[in-house]
């Protein structure tokens, strides 16, 4: 007897939702590359951008598209794509697109480098670590993004940095010293951003 096929399922309202809503043509545009999964994207983390909530997928199951499908997508598109393809459930997929956004200083992009701080991969934590050059310079544009954000998002800069003391233990403690471990480097450096800001008059007290 043969069983018959797995449902596969559209997402695109579940991506939608992970950006603001400004961008909403331009996830459209991306979403319909991408092949469908009957899994559909994981539970998603809430964060505000900009004063916008959004709901980011956990993980996204969705395999990436033929180039010839991206190849017309504009700048902002791509960095979407990029985005989504961060949250992939395979960590060299996430790798190869978080590559491609680190150094990018749009607000609704911070969220999805961040969230990749707090996992256990420490390959991707040190492109992140290579890429956020400026991160402890006030003033330039990626301190001011980054600080902006995780002042105005407290509780998920403190899961981020509970996470990576976590994966440290667990992992990497006999790897590196803690304080040496590419996650605890970022995190901290992240956490100044956000008491840099606050301390300028941002919003939230961050711990």
């Amino acid at each position: 007897m043969t069983s018959a096929p797995l449902e596969r399922t559209d997402h695109t309202a579940a991506f939608a939702a992970a950006f603001p809503r400004f961008l909403v043509d331009d996830v459209l545009v991306v979403a319909s590359t991408m092949p469908p999964h009957r899994l559909g994207p994981a539970q998603p983390f809430s964060v505000e951008v900009v004063g916008e909530g959004v709901a980011i997928p956990e993980r996204v199951y969705n395999d990436e598209p033929d180039a010839a499908l991206t190849a017309s997508f504009s700048a902002r598109q791509r960095t979407v794509f990029h985005c989504l393809y961060s949250r992939h459930h395979d960590g060299r997929v996430r790798q190869r697109h978080v590559e491609q956004i680190v150094s990018l200083t749009e607000p609704w992009v911070v969220p999805f480098v961040v969230r990749l701080v707090g996992e256990y991969v420490a390959q991707i934590q040190r492109v992140i670590w290579d890429g956020l050059v400026d991160i402890d310079i006030p003033g330039t544009a990626q301190h001011d993004v980054y600080g902006a954000f995780l002042a105005a998002n407290p509780a998920f800069l403190q899961r981020t940095r509970q996470q990576v003391a976590s994966y440290w233990d667990c992992y990497y403690r006999n790897r590196w010293p803690r304080k040496y471990y590419p996650g605890t480097v970022i995190v901290e450096s992240l956490r100044d951003a956000a008491l840099h800001t606050v301390g300028r008059g941002g919003p939230a007290a961050v711990r």
